[in-house]
């Protein structure tokens, strides 16, 4: 049996880390993603508990945002509503510190730079990193953004993830691969967020970018059901799931169940489909 390994408390060490161990037992890493202050404050830091029991690797927590980059009408709404109800970018990582300060998984965010700018990038990146965020990803941040943004997490030893999308030229790989300090994160297939019911292969996009950096390289964007995950799990270091697991939680409040349960289950049922 495999020994689970020291967690170092670097962020940027603890988000490889992650990759590492999930390497160690043959299998890729289960990113999972949701939305912070959805349906509350409160029971997004119960979901958040969920996801981590039911097996996450590593947690993404979006930050809500009124104009939301590229994400599909579920996050959306998920964003809208979290946002209608009072939501914060300090509500959302008080009400999760200390679920994130005692997971062994690391959390980390996902947020517009203006978000940052707009509060601070040294004060942004202060205030997520105090409740124990591990790493950033600010999808929409321009090159003189991003300067202050990674020196502002260099500071933190937090790290930054950049998004590869299927049209990125090989010249802005590189400029990608360059800034990107955490996991690369690839995307599946271009436009916006949701469930893609076509079939997902990245198996010659991941074997090229894995030739220009050792970063690990994971995978997101209509990655939603169990059969999809197996197939990215067989040639990427991470599955990045999204909208299945918003959607889930919504289907439970809908339904007047419990959000944190549906998507505990949803969430242990993709960390099975992640062996190779």
């Amino acid at each position: 049996m495999t020994q689970p390994q020291t967690v170092p408390s670097n962020g940027t060490q603890r988000v490889l880390h992650a990759f590492a161990q999930a390497r160690s037992e043959q299998r890729a890493a289960l990113v999972a993603f949701m939305t912070a202050g959805y349906p509350t404050l409160e029971t997004s830091a119960r979901i958040a508990k969920a996801i981590v029991e039911a097996g996450a690797d590593i947690v993404e927590i979006g930050v809500p945002f009124s104009d939301p980059i590229a994400d599909g009408p579920i996050i959306a709404q998920s964003m809208h509503e979290a946002l209608s109800a009072g939501c914060t970018p300090q509500a959302a990582f008080q009400a999760l510190a200390e679920v994130i300060e005692s997971a062994q998984a690391p959390f980390v965010s996902m947020s517009s730079i203006s978000i940052a700018e707009r509060i601070g990038v040294d004060a942004f990146v202060d205030m997520a990193a105090n409740a124990g965020i591990a790493g950033f990803i600010a999808p929409d941040a321009d090159s003189e953004s991003l300067d202050a943004f990674a020196h502002a997490l260099e500071r933190r030893d937090a790290c930054m993830t950049m998004l590869v999308a299927p049209t990125t030229s090989n010249a802005r790989l590189s400029q990608l691969l360059e800034r990107t300090t955490g996991f690369v994160y690839l995307l599946a297939r271009a436009g916006i967020t949701g469930d893609s019911s076509g079939a997902i292969d990245v198996a010659d996009r991941v074997a090229f970018v894995r030739q220009h950096t050792q970063k690990p390289i994971a995978v997101g964007f209509g990655v939603a059901r169990p059969d999809q995950v197996r197939l990215v799990a067989a040639s990427a270091d991470g599955v990045i799931v999204g909208t299945a697991i918003v959607r889930a939680i919504n289907d439970a409040v809908e339904a007047g169940t419990d959000p944190a349960l549906a998507a505990g289950n949803l969430v242990r049922a993709l960390r099975a489909a992640c062996g190779r």
